[in-house]
């Protein structure tokens, strides 16, 4: 390889870099995200290609590979339903962490004599990676509902953890020194078996309300696999890449903690949900008052303030599009609308922009809880939409609650409180809501998106 080639391809490391950057900050602006992806994509475009005209590696096998990876990627952006899109994201994830794995194994194997920086290298992508994609698999099966969303909780499984890490970094040390051998190979596998099984022990204690911080933090930990992974092949702009994937995600992760008015180790080991100290929470006393659609209508005929507030439950029903259309008969009847975003609604974060987005409702109605918490008083109407435990007073109210002390969206102190949902039914965090049976609540049961499409049935006919 001539020297002007290699300069070209360090010039489309630096490109494909400065892309990546760009693209994380466009992601930080609605109105700009959708560019930020593309910007971000052609980004690795352009370090897909550099790396290969680097390596000299047999393109007939790697256009297969693009082409066969192109194409479950674009099947599943069309099939999988955005309710799932947590689910997908908790598997790229794991992919993330095994693929940066299976690069530290293949080292190991192939080149045993390595300097000690790439066998640090190596085992760190073994550690971390295996966690993510341990970890990941575990957290698409609560998201998916294929175990229990609930916390795992057993005695002594701190000392477990504890023990397995202990392990982990024992036999990390000898492979560092010992690198070679049949024993070498031995406590290499304990490490890899062992890191897998830390994944698992390492989230099944963490609730379904934390969800959004645990998608998060192994987001991080796949970019920091892929940085360690760079290290191994010496690869500037995936370590780049890794680096970057890794610091947004821990930036993200203390965001989601702070939303909850939580500690990264509270959330890890706190395990919301479970009954803590022998103790449930206090149980919610009163009765609801259900309302049907009619009369609904009377109510929000009548408001000249409301606040949207979209949970989980609203993507399941796939409601967003007909709560746009609500949104749009409410401001044309003279109210002023908005949609107060919870940081941690839904199953992962952004999860309610998303879905608003997709639904066309205009960037500027979307509101930060701390922006609409303020005016809660002056609203005339609230209506809470499978939203359940960003809207939990019991977080304010009741020390007894798992979420006493989580920051929430004050739909109680609006006049009145309309809660779409199709029963009484806790919500993912397993925590009764007195929401449901306060004075200036509501009830309006059944499926969200065939309610609201009798409320702008209502709003038409008149």
């Amino acid at each position: 390889m001539t020297d002007y080639s290699q300069t070209l391809i360090d010039l489309g490391y630096i490109v494909a870099s400065i892309l990546f950057i760009l693209g994380i900050k466009m992601l930080g602006r609605p109105g700009r995200a959708r560019l930020g992806n593309m910007v971000s994509a052609l980004g690795m475009l352009i370090a897909i290609v550099a790396v290969l005209f680097e390596c000299c590696l047999s393109f007939e096998w790697v256009i297969a590979g693009l082409i066969i990876g192109a194409l479950i990627g674009a099947v599943a952006a069309r099939t999988v339903q955005m309710t799932a899109m947590p689910q997908m994201v908790a598997v790229l994830n794991g992919f993330g962490g095994i693929a940066s794995l299976l690069v530290g194994w293949e080292n190991f194997h192939s080149q045993p004599d390595s300097n000690l920086f790439v066998r640090v290298a190596v085992m760190l992508a073994v550690l971390i990676g295996g966690v993510a994609f341990s970890g990941s698999l575990v957290a698409y099966a609560k998201l998916a509902g294929r175990i229990s969303g609930r916390p795992v909780l057993f005695r002594g499984q701190q000392l477990v953890n504890a023990a397995m890490l202990a392990l982990i970094f024992a036999g990390i040390a000898f492979l560092l020194f010992q690198p070679t051998g049949i024993v070498a190979y031995l406590f290499f596998l304990m490490v890899l078996c062992l890191s897998l099984a830390l994944g698992v022990f390492a989230v099944i204690p963490i609730g379904g309300a934390d969800m959004p911080v645990v998608i998060a933090l192994l987001n991080s930990y796949s970019g920091l696999a892929a940085c360690a992974a760079g290290f191994i092949i010496l690869n500037n702009v995936l370590i780049v890449a890794g680096s970057l994937v890794g610091a947004s995600g821990l930036i993200l992760t203390g965001i989601m903690c702070k939303a909850m008015n939580r500690s990264l180790g509270n959330v890890l080991f706190g395990g919301m949900g479970a009954v803590a100290g022998g103790k449930a929470a206090a149980e919610v006393q009163g009765e609801p008052k259900p309302i049907t659609p009619e009369d609904a209508y009377y109510v929000l005929e009548a408001a000249r303030s409301v606040v949207v507030v979209p949970g989980y439950g609203m993507a399941v029903a796939q409601a967003q599009h007909a709560v746009r259309e609500l949104g749009e008969i409410l401001e044309n009847n003279g109210a002023e609308v908005r949609y107060a975003i919870h940081p941690v609604a839904g199953r992962m974060p952004g999860h309610m922009n998303v879905l608003l987005a997709e639904a066309n409702v205009v960037y500027e109605q979307l509101a930060e809880m701390d922006d609409v918490n303020p005016i809660m008083e002056t609203v005339d109407v609230c209506i809470v939409i499978g939203a359940n435990d960003v809207v939990n007073p019991a977080a304010r109210e009741m020390e007894s609650s798992p979420i006493y002390g989580m920051p929430v969206i004050n739909a109680d102190y609006a006049k009145t409180v309309m809660i779409l949902k199709r029963s009484m039914a806790a919500g993912f965090a397993g925590v009764d809501n007195p929401l449901f049976v306060k004075e200036n609540s509501r009830m309006l049961f059944g499926d969200a998106k065939a309610t609201v499409q009798q409320l702008v049935a209502e709003f038409k006919e008149s």
